[in-house]
């Protein structure tokens, strides 16, 4: 029996194999959940009586679709250098043509949603004070940019997309937040310059910007370097950390608190991710960015109960 084994064919190692907890990252299910998550959040805080259920899956099925497209854009721009491609990208090269249809069907599904099931604000124009505004049209755009600065953008390898980043984040944070905000009467402005989406907003930026600063510090062997790609974390995290306990302390009414706490929370954690990346692989720190933004929510409804 023993002999059988050993003349048999190879076994594959386990160290090749991909574990359990990189599947979400693979099949690019991990930023859907988190803006599903922060949309019930955003819905929650702002009061909103009823959010529909097409609202949570059509956003859910428009960012993966986002998401799909980026690593297959990505995977097809790199080709020839597959072996320097990350698991994700591998992933996604491999069986992109069951990605393409499944893009296709999701798309279609999410257009359906959007125009038979959420309010006209969110894809309407407005023509005067009585109209509405092409909110739709606006994260359209945004999105339009984000994808020209990943074709068109002639960064070297070793150089930070800060640009690309600062787009998809804000990007993120307004697709998530808006389909909450069509639920509401607040006016356009007053959204956009709540204190809610922007502290939202940057922890998105942080997180996507995360990723590029931790990869770009492992490239590098230069202390300095290091230390820089360090502080580019370490200090816009500790000031949202502090502006988000500032606006949860000046909450008495305790409506927005437990967002505030929540955005706190994904903000310390990072900052503790990133004090401690050293001990992770990267493919595990990118599951970890995503859990450090899924885990505020477990302290928002902790938070919220009555």
């Amino acid at each position: 029996m023993m002999a059988s084994v050993r003349n048999g064919p190879p076994i594959v190692p386990s160290a090749h194999r991909k574990p359990w907890w990189l599947i979400p990252n693979l099949l690019s299910l991990d930023a859907p959940l988190v803006a599903v998550a922060w949309l019930y959040m955003f819905a929650k805080t702002w009061r909103v009586d009823y959010l529909p259920w097409a609202a949570y899956f059509s956003l859910g099925l428009v960012v993966w679709v986002i998401y799909v497209g980026d690593r297959l854009l990505d995977a097809s721009m790199d080709t020839g250098s597959s072996g320097k491609l990350e698991a994700r990208h591998q992933f996604h090269l491999k069986h992109r043509r069951i990605f393409k249809r499944l893009v296709i069907v999701a798309s279609i599904v999410a257009v359906i949603l959007v125009v038979t099931r959420l309010p006209f604000a969110i894809y309407g124009i407005k023509f005067g004070p009585n109209g509405y505004i092409g909110y739709a049209i606006i994260g359209g755009l945004m999105i339009a940019a984000f994808f020209a600065l990943s074709l068109f953008s002639d960064q070297g390898p070793d150089e930070i997309p800060y640009a690309k980043n600062l787009v998809a984040g804000a990007a993120f944070a307004y697709g998530t937040s808006m389909i909450a905000y069509a639920f509401t009467s607040f006016d356009f402005w007053d959204y956009v310059k709540s204190h809610e989406f922007i502290c939202f907003a940057v922890l998105c930026i942080l997180n996507i910007s995360a990723i590029d600063l931790w990869e770009h510090a492992n490239r590098s062997s230069d202390p300095e370097i290091k230390a820089t790609d360090e502080l580019a974390l370490t200090l816009p995290l500790t000031l949202l950390g502090a502006a988000s306990l500032y606006f949860a302390l000046q909450d008495h009414e305790l409506t927005t608190r437990p967002f505030f706490h929540a955005i706190l929370t994904g903000a310390a954690l990072l900052y503790i991710l990133n004090r401690c990346r050293a001990r992770f692989q990267m493919d595990a720190l990118r599951v970890l960015a995503d859990v450090a933004l899924l885990i505020p929510f477990i302290v928002f409804l902790a938070l919220s109960r009555p």
